[in-house]
């Protein structure tokens, strides 16, 4: 599949940018972060008046074959009860999209049983949950190039010129876990943690189960190949929803390990989506900041969370919105009429 992601890299549109902060009514640099999320939405839209338009928070939902080694502390048909609670309006990523203003999907990329039509719920399945991957591939070819275009074409679709990254599916922090050791080389150990709330040693199994995963597909080494061996289909979505809303210059809005892995899988593939990436928090999850660092990619805020869907997302909104307002609303030096410095 090709998408067409630009380069936001403009060194001319950059300096304008970077000149109108520094002219606001304050020491240079001193807003920190949120100049530098100024600049970068600048550069995401390509204009020097960035606007954030109807944000969207979409919850990519899945299920995976891997569950049946044991590897959470839930069972899995807390994906199916758990999209329920989003729909009803009681899961903390429902509150936060409250609070917030965002618009909240529900998009099924592959959970095991069928949903009856529901409002905020859009069935997008490229499988009825992945197979094991320590038996077989966890998706298809086939599987995975439906799931990576599913999520182009709904994200084509969406309204907003933001998308917030979210996802519910009983273990995938174990194919996140065996995405980022295939992708990265690193062992697993560094790679895979607690997830939902292991012991010690569920941790331990764990890890030999995954370790086992990896060994059953050697030749996994190129991301689409890895991403359908040992990846899932929400992972998989988020891959095309990503890769076209950078394709579309909208900013993306990164959450924890598990959207962390889709982005890594789509940098792999297109590295200039990094650029229309901000990364909201840095979990708990072991291996997640360690993956930032290695992406080049530093975190908002450190929050201690490891619930996902799009928690951390939400949470750092509304320092996203100020860099808009900030460079959109703040007066210069010259318009307020207060003396710059020397």
């Amino acid at each position: 599949m090709n998408f067409s992601v630009p380069d936001f890299q403009d060194p001319q549109l950059a300096a304008r940018v970077q000149h109108r902060l520094d002219q606001k009514t304050k020491p240079q640099g001193s807003l920190g972060r949120i100049e530098a999320i100024a600049l970068q939405m600048a550069l995401v839209q390509g204009r020097e008046n960035p606007r954030l338009e109807s944000p969207q928070l979409v919850i990519f939902a899945g299920d995976h074959g891997i569950a049946a080694q044991g590897v959470s502390a839930f069972p899995q048909e807390v994906t199916v009860q758990m999209v329920h609670n989003m729909l009803a309006g009681g899961a903390a990523i429902s509150v936060l999209a409250r609070q917030h203003g965002l618009a909240l999907t529900v998009l099924d990329c592959g959970v095991k049983e069928d949903f009856a039509p529901a409002p905020g719920l859009v069935a997008s399945k490229c499988c009825h949950g992945s197979a094991d991957s320590t038996v077989a591939p966890a998706l298809t070819d086939a599987q995975c190039e439906a799931a990576i275009a599913n999520g182009a074409a709904f994200v084509r679709d969406l309204p907003g010129n933001v998308l917030l990254l979210g996802e519910m599916g009983i273990a995938n922090t174990s194919p996140a876990a065996l995405l980022m050791a295939r992708l990265t080389g690193l062992a697993i150990e560094q790679c895979a943690g607690r997830g939902t709330g292991l012991d010690p040693a569920g941790v331990a199994h764990k890890l030999a189960v995954l370790q086992r995963a990896l060994d059953r597909h050697p030749g996994a080494t190129t991301p689409m190949a890895a991403l359908a061996a040992l990846g899932g289909p929400e992972i998989a979505t988020m891959v095309g929803a990503v890769l076209q809303a950078a394709a579309l210059r909208r900013l993306v809005v990164v959450d924890g390990f598990i959207t962390t892995s889709a982005v890594a899988v789509a940098a792999a593939i297109e590295p200039r989506v990094l650029g229309a990436c901000v990364f909201s928090h840095g979990s708990a999850e072991n291996g997640h900041g360690r993956w930032l660092q290695l992406l080049g990619a530093r975190p908002l805020v450190d929050l201690g969370l490891r619930l996902g869907e799009g928690s951390g997302a939400a949470l750092a909104w509304p320092l996203i919105k100020s860099a808009e307002l900030i460079l959109a609303e703040m007066a210069s030096f010259e318009s307020a009429q207060v003396s710059s410095a020397a």
